[in-house]
């Protein structure tokens, strides 16, 4: 958790670009994504040189070779712990020409992280701000991995708060339920088609470093979990860089971010390829048949993004792979021949294991479309027997444009302890615990109740309707039926009260 005085940093650091000239959020965040990087990359030298220095053997890792670069400047004069000393004019001069180019070269390195920095660009305007930023930067405690993982969270959710950049963040309170109900586990390959910040495999990261901390006690499992379980996707250079960062900070050493545009290439190489799917995909309309991938294609034929991540979402994982994911509600009652078509294959050919409606204020004030979480289970083969359904009415945060609090912080997201009262404000506990009943007590429920359980062949015989209103029944409050006698005797006698009342104010006057 960061505290007040770490906040304070972070707002310092924030203000300072903003009074600089820099005010696109994404900017300033990928520019203090750089000077992360570049401290990062100096104190990992300095890890390697006090470990030579015990053992007695060669540093390990060497990033700032001895010799120049081709411009003339000693590598050793540009890390870090050499640079944050110098007088503003010479910082710069050394950050500017020097550094970036340097952090661009690494470029060919390995690592999807060096890849991301190809494209490095140095938009600090002037050295004042820039030595600024440094001294402020080199203030902040990253020795531990949850502080440096929280500090980065707390950053990305300025995005939130600044504007239309918004749109790339899903609420982390939502990402922390749909990974605690897929309970991801230390064998599991997970992928996010639509990484942006990678909030979905950071979340999965903590989730097993929370429940599964064993795994890094286990040489093969601690090297897939740092080198082959993380991949995430997107086509926004920018996303990549900070999404890439955020990973490394939350401490996972070489996670697969990369680029790619997922449904408009071809994806022979990784088909079935992951046994988890995370993922809030966007909602930007149709692509032209033309610029969509034909393996996509051959499993809906629309020009629909929500359907074809879907088929996305089945194409690349494995048979007994899992996936949970958000949708627009339109997915789930559309009624094209393609939306019946995704809906039927979900619940006929794989297994359908849940849908929990979320309330329309979710990702407000950036959108005020209703949406849904899918959960589903890749089998090619059918097995679907009972839907179950959650009508979540509220998520702990009031769901107009400001999205307040409406319980205090230990009250909020899907672990806390809640009082019947508390519920009302905080559907998220009831949710997670009530998935793990679905096959139980939930199938009991009545279809009055907030969530509940639908048989397959109720939702074929609906044409394959996955609107949770399609299957909820309401409560109908009987009217009161009273004799009329004794509702005119009531009468009566009110009206006597009345009239008894005005003599006695006639009187006072």
């Amino acid at each position: 958790m960061v505290t007040g005085e770490l906040k304070n940093k972070i707002d310092r650091i924030w203000d300072s670009f903003w009074s600089g000239g820099i005010s696109n959020p994404l900017e300033v965040i990928e520019q203090i994504t750089y000077l992360l990087f570049m401290r990062g990359l100096d104190e990992a030298q300095l890890l390697s040189e006090r470990r030579a220095l015990r053992t007695g053997k060669p540093p390990e890792r060497v990033i700032f070779p001895e010799g120049g670069d081709e411009r003339g400047l000693a590598y050793e004069e540009m890390r870090w712990s050499r640079l944050k000393n110098r007088d503003p004019a010479t910082m710069f001069k050394i950050v500017s020409e020097h550094v970036f180019p340097f952090i661009r070269e690494m470029g060919n390195g390995e690592g999807a992280h060096a890849e991301h920095m190809k494209g490095a660009r140095f938009t600090i305007p002037t050295p004042a701000l820039l030595h600024r930023v440094v001294d402020m930067v080199d203030t902040l405690p990253l020795e531990d991995r949850d502080t440096k993982g929280d500090l980065y969270e707390y950053m990305l959710s300025k995005i939130a708060t600044a504007g239309q950049n918004g749109q790339f963040r899903t609420p982390r309170h939502i990402i922390a339920l749909m990974v605690e109900m897929v309970a991801p586990t230390p064998k599991d390959i997970i992928c996010d088609p639509a990484a942006g910040t990678c909030g979905y495999l950071v979340a999965a990261g903590e989730y097993l470093r929370d429940n599964h901390g064993e795994l890094f006690h286990d040489d093969k499992l601690r090297r897939h979990f740092h080198e082959t379980m993380f991949h995430g996707f997107d086509f926004d250079g920018t996303m990549l860089r900070i999404g890439s960062m955020n990973m490394i900070l939350h401490g996972v050493e070489d996670p697969d971010i990369r680029y790619r545009d997922s449904l408009a290439e071809e994806h022979g190489s990784d088909a079935e390829g992951y046994t988890l799917v995370l993922a809030n995909p966007p909602f930007a309309g149709s692509l032209d048949y033309e610029s969509t991938a034909k393996d996509l294609q051959r499993i809906v034929k629309t020009k629909k993004t929500e359907l074809l991540f879907l088929a996305l979402f089945l194409r690349l994982l494995k048979p007994g792979g899992r996936a949970a994911v958000i949708v627009p509600d339109g997915v789930l009652f559309g009624s094209s021949k393609a939306h019946k078509a995704i809906r039927k294959m979900l619940v006929e050919d794989h297994r359908l294991d849940g849908i929990v409606k979320l309330p329309s204020g979710v990702f407000r004030p950036y959108a005020g479309v209703s949406t849904a979480v899918l959960f589903f289970t890749k089998t090619n083969s059918g097995d679907t027997e009972d839907v179950w359904f959650y009508d979540c009415r509220q998520d702990g945060l009031s769901l107009d444009d400001k999205r307040n609090p409406l319980l205090p912080e230990d009250q909020l997201g899907h672990d806390a302890h809640l009082s019947e009262d508390e519920h009302e404000k905080n559907n998220l506990p009831d949710i997670a615990a009530r998935w793990c009943e679905r096959a139980g007590a939930e199938r009991e429920r009545a279809r009055t109740e907030q969530s509940f359980c639908v048989p397959k062949d109720e939702i074929a015989a609906a044409d394959y309707d996955l609107s949770i209103n399609r299957y909820k029944e309401v409560v109908h409050e009987e009217a009161e039926h009273r004799p009329p006698k004794e509702i005119i005797a009531e009468l009566k006698a009110l009206e006597k009260e009345i009239a008894e009342g005005l003599d006695e104010l006639e009187a006072m006057l």
